[in-house]
C-alpha cells in the first residue's frame, strides 16, 4: 500500500494595519461628561458612527460596576468601545472589551533587506496629492503634513502628524496634529468642513462661523481653543 501523500501545510498570511480611534477620557461627575457626548453627537449625528473608541480611565476611579454603566451608556448611544486603557485588569470582566496598553499612530510595511552599501533610507515628513480626495477616502500620514492640490469631499477625510494644506475646498474631516503636535495647522481655500481638529480638539460643522463657510481660511489651537479665521 502506497504511503499516504503528506498533506503541505498552507502558511498563514498576516498582514499589519492600523487604525485611528478616538480617545475618550471621561471625567466625574460622569453624567455631565455624557451630556457632553449627547451635546456632540445632536449638533453631528454621524460623528462617532462606525470608528473605533478607546475608553481611557486614567482620570477616574470606577468600580467594576461603574465601567460596565459607562459602556452600557455609550453603547446606547451607538458607540463602539474597542478596548480601555488607564485601568487594572481586575476591574474588567471578560464580556468587557479587551484592556490595552502603548497605543499610538503607525504605519506598519514590509521592510527589505539592508544592502551593505546602501544609504539608509529616510522617511518622508510630507505628503503631496495632485487629485482631490473624493468621499469615503482616507488619507492617513502620522510622519508629518499633508499638502492636497485638489478638494475633500464630503464624507472624505484627511488625518495628518503635522498640518493640513488644502488648496481647494474642504468639505469632509481634516485631522491635524494626531501624534500630539499642538502648532499643527489647517488651511483650506474654500471651509465648508465637516470637522476639523488639532491634537484631539476639534469643531464641527455646527461650531464654524457662518461668516468664514466658503472662504479661505486657517485654523490652529490657542491653549486648548480651536481659533479658525479667513485667510484674506
Amino acid at each position: 500500500m502506497e504511503a499516504a501523500a503528506k498533506v503541505q501545510r498552507q502558511m498563514v498570511r498576516l498582514r499589519g494595519r492600523s487604525y485611528v480611534a478616538f480617545v475618550f477620557v471621561p471625567t466625574v461627575p460622569i453624567q455631565d461628561w455624557l451630556q457632553e457626548i449627547d451635546a456632540t453627537i445632536a449638533r453631528s449625528p454621524g460623528f462617532f458612527a462606525g470608528r473605533p473608541v478607546v475608553i481611557d480611565l486614567s482620570s477616574v476611579d470606577l468600580s467594576r460596576s461603574g465601567i460596565n454603566h459607562l459602556l452600557t451608556s455609550l453603547r446606547d448611544r451607538n458607540i463602539r468601545v474597542l478596548g480601555i486603557e488607564g485601568v487594572e485588569e481586575a476591574r474588567l470582566t471578560p464580556a468587557m472589551p479587551p484592556l490595552l496598553s502603548g497605543g499610538r499612530s503607525c504605519v506598519i510595511e514590509p521592510t527589505a533587506p539592508k544592502k551593505p552599501e546602501a544609504k539608509a533610507e529616510t522617511k518622508p515628513t510630507s505628503l503631496l496629492l495632485e487629485s482631490p480626495v473624493r468621499s469615503g477616502q482616507t488619507i492617513i500620514f502620522p510622519e508629518g503634513d499633508v499638502t492636497i492640490l485638489g478638494s475633500v469631499g464630503s464624507g472624505a477625510e484627511v488625518v495628518a502628524g503635522g498640518s493640513i494644506h488644502i488648496y481647494g475646498a474642504l468639505r469632509g474631516r481634516a485631522m491635524a496634529g494626531v501624534n500630539g503636535h499642538a502648532s499643527a495647522r489647517i488651511y483650506c481655500q474654500k471651509i465648508e468642513a465637516e470637522l476639523l481638529a488639532i491634537d484631539g480638539f476639534y469643531q464641527t460643522a455646527d461650531d464654524i462661523d457662518a461668516a468664514l463657510r466658503g472662504r479661505p481660511a486657517q485654523a490652529w489651537l490657542e491653549g486648548s481653543t480651536m481659533r479658525i479665521t479667513a485667510l484674506n
